[in-house]
């Protein structure tokens, strides 16, 4: 039992749609960046495989039969689409603070994003958290996207942490199916336009509304069980 007591505990965080109310503005720059190519993918289809990265994204809408030679002409149109908002973005309610409030718990607290490099600046500039915030990914740090595991495991890798020790907070299904595959419990937030059904189905634990919705139910949530456990 005192291993377990000493044992280094922390929280990963997907970003877009969970930190940062990004997920619809995803939506539209990469409807646009399909349409550009002469792909006409319904918007809610792409809003339903927000949260995969953009290699799988790309699979899942068009196909394997698709142009491959298209994938990345289409995922640099997204970005570059995507860059124009930048100045628009904003964190959801009560973000900065449930990141100070899990790091001032000891709770070692790492964004596991699949967002490239300048994107993942950007939205660490919009959460305004850096003092919390022990460790982040990008795309760079994983060979495939989610909902395949690697960026979280790329997470607890670069923080030290173990999936045992370790709870990851999303917004989508793909969220949920990547840190199944750890083993690592999921909280899902509604924020990110995915419904409570789809996120239990997909096996969240439990279900918040958004950030604050959660550091409001902190210590009574999987986080706060977390914190307590001997």
């Amino acid at each position: 039992m005192a291993q377990n007591s000493a044992a280094k505990r922390g929280v990963l965080f997907d970003v877009d749609g969970t930190l940062v109310d990004s997920n619809y503005l995803h939506a539209v720059a990469w409807w646009q960046a399909f349409r550009r190519m002469d792909h006409d993918v319904p918007m809610s289809a792409v809003h339903r495989a927000i949260g995969m990265g953009g290699d799988k994204l790309v699979e899942h809408l068009l196909g394997e039969d698709r142009n491959t030679d298209e994938d990345e002409k289409l995922d640099e149109t997204h970005g570059a689409i995507f860059s124009t908002w930048w100045p628009s973005l904003r964190s959801f309610n009560g973000a900065r603070e449930l990141l100070l409030a899990c790091a001032d718990q000891d709770l070692t607290v790492v964004l596991a994003s699949s967002a490239t490099e300048p994107e993942l600046k950007v939205l660490r500039g919009v959460i305004d958290a850096d003092s919390a915030i022990a460790a982040a990914t990008s795309s760079s740090d994983a060979e495939e996207s989610k909902p395949a595991p690697n960026i979280l495991q790329a997470a607890l890798d670069t923080s030290g942490l173990t999936a045992e020790d370790t709870i990851f907070v999303g917004d989508s299904v793909w969220d949920v199916k990547a840190a199944a595959d750890l083993e690592i419990p999921t909280i899902g937030l509604l924020c990110g336009g995915t419904s409570e059904a789809e996120l239990r189905d997909a096996g969240a634990k439990e279900i918040f509304e958004d950030p604050r919705d959660l550091l409001d139910n902190l210590h009574t949530s999987e986080l706060g069980k977390l914190i307590s456990r001997d």
